[in-house]
């Protein structure tokens, strides 16, 4: 899970960087995101993903250009900003259940695990 943490982190920075929003939009999903299937993504992001894919993938494209190209160039500027607060949004989704998804800590200690009393110098 750490590697997708990376990977939307890196999309993330891209979106924060210089450029025309469609642009970084392109760079940061055909750059970092693209390969990602939505079931190596937490259950609660699944359907995000899912959802900012087949927005970037809902165009033909023409004359050799890439689905992706086509799809965010047919977008708004509006469109392209919903997307790219989707991607910070998984970024949050995934980072928060990140590599610890599994480990749950303890609500309360457990006595049995005291130090035994003949270890305990007695006074």
């Amino acid at each position: 899970m750490k590697y997708h943490v990376d990977r939307f982190f890196a999309a993330v920075s891209i979106l924060a960087g210089h450029g025309n929003i469609k642009q970084r939009l392109i760079k940061a999903y055909e750059g970092q995101l693209e390969d990602i299937l939505e079931e190596e993504l937490p259950v609660a992001a699944q359907q995000t993903f899912a959802d900012l894919r087949s927005q970037m993938h809902r165009v033909t494209p023409l004359n050799g250009e890439g689905p992706i190209c086509a799809s965010v160039r047919k977008m708004s500027i509006s469109e392209a900003s919903e997307c790219a607060v989707s991607v910070v949004e998984l970024y949050r989704e995934v980072s928060r259940t990140g590599d610890d998804a599994g480990s749950v800590l303890p609500l309360t200690q457990d006595l049995s695990e005291r130090v035994p009393p003949f270890l305990v110098k007695s006074v």
